[in-house]
């Protein structure tokens, strides 16, 4: 091949969730535990390579990914940017809630972005979660119910 495919045409286009990647009435663990559990559904969904999950850890030991609201966005930091193959979300809701460093959280949705496309997913996930009802909606739902609110990142 004489010419390289740009960066942009390496991406392998996913959609943003899958039903598979919501996960509901799950039992309080550790931080770590579940943002490796959820970073863990990214890898084995093809969005990011292992290495993530780690960057993932690294960015909640900087830097609290608590976003109030019992919502929880952990994410990998800048440098781990090479080990997203595409954007795209796994969510794990806690009915009955999980310790995020003094904070209870009771829906973590974790996130890979290609470039700059977190920051349109965090806005995204924001909208939805600050919406009237909606967290009620997200923390009571099936994952039929949380899915259809998260995949376009608008509430049903």
């Amino acid at each position: 091949m004489l010419f390289k495919k740009s960066k942009k045409e390496e991406v392998k286009k996913l959609e943003l969730l899958y039903p598979e990647n919501v996960r509901v009435n799950c039992k309080a663990d550790t931080k770590e535990n579940v943002i490796r559990a959820v970073g863990q559904m990214l890898v084995d969904t093809g969005y990011v390579n292992p290495s993530y999950v780690d960057a993932m850890v690294k960015r909640e030991e900087s830097f609290s990914t608590f976003m109030g609201n019992e919502l929880a966005l952990p994410h990998g930091v800048e440098e781990a940017k090479k080990d997203v193959k595409a954007s795209g979300i796994a969510v794990m809701v806690f009915p009955e809630g999980t310790d995020w460093g003094g904070e209870q959280v009771k829906v973590v949705v974790g996130i890979a972005g290609v470039g700059e496309e977190h920051l349109q997913i965090l806005s995204a996930i924001a909208e939805v979660a600050l919406e009237e009802g909606s967290m009620e909606k997200l923390i009571a739902g099936n994952e039929e119910l949380v899915y259809e609110m998260l995949k376009g990142g608008t509430a049903a």
